[in-house]
């Protein structure tokens, strides 16, 4: 007997349209859109500063008197957000002054104050730091390395506009630190 080989030719189906039917839609009353300006947070220069970083022009000299006026007004505007958050602390410290009876309560808000303390007086040596920063921009020693008076570089001063050392010099410190303590 011979058996025939039946081979299925493959057809295409139709897509099927499902039909939805259609239900009125109440319309929602909506408030009106409030147009909320969004800042760029990509130009902020730092935490420190509102102020985008600076850009040199084209063949633009190093500590140029633009460059000196934008790191003066950063560093201005780092040491007035300083002096308001030292500010806010003494405020805290004279309002929450109480003192508790449990002496568990008073040992946690005498750490607490002891942080803020500590906090505020990193920050006040910043606070120097930028005075000496901005008194340098005055004699034209802004910029330059102290060790070996190459560039510090802008980016690296946007970084920490208190710097004082050029990346090598104070990468370079960081090391002898580390074989000395450790």
């Amino acid at each position: 007997m011979a058996t025939k080989k039946v081979t299925k030719i493959p057809t295409k189906k139709k897509p099927v349209k499902k039909v939805q039917s259609k239900k009125p839609v109440a319309k929602k009353k909506t408030a009106p859109k409030k147009i909320i300006k969004k800042s760029n947070v990509a130009t902020i220069a730092n935490n420190k500063s509102k102020i985008a970083p600076y850009k040199s022009k084209k063949n633009e000299k190093y500590m140029s008197a633009a460059m000196r006026k934008h790191f003066i007004a950063v560093l201005l505007l780092w040491k007035e957000h300083l002096k308001e958050e030292m500010q806010k602390t003494f405020d805290h410290l004279r309002t929450k002054g109480e003192t508790y009876a449990d002496p568990i309560d008073r040992a946690s808000q005498e750490e607490e104050f002891a942080f803020e303390l500590r906090t505020r007086d990193r920050e006040r040596k910043l606070i120097n730091k930028i005075g000496i920063s901005i008194e340098q921009i005055k004699n034209d020693e802004y910029g330059w390395c102290e060790s070996c008076g190459d560039e510090i570089g802008v980016k690296r001063l946007e970084a920490r506009p208190t710097a004082t050392h050029c990346i090598d010099c104070k990468t370079l410190d960081e090391i002898k630190e580390k074989q000395l303590s450790g």
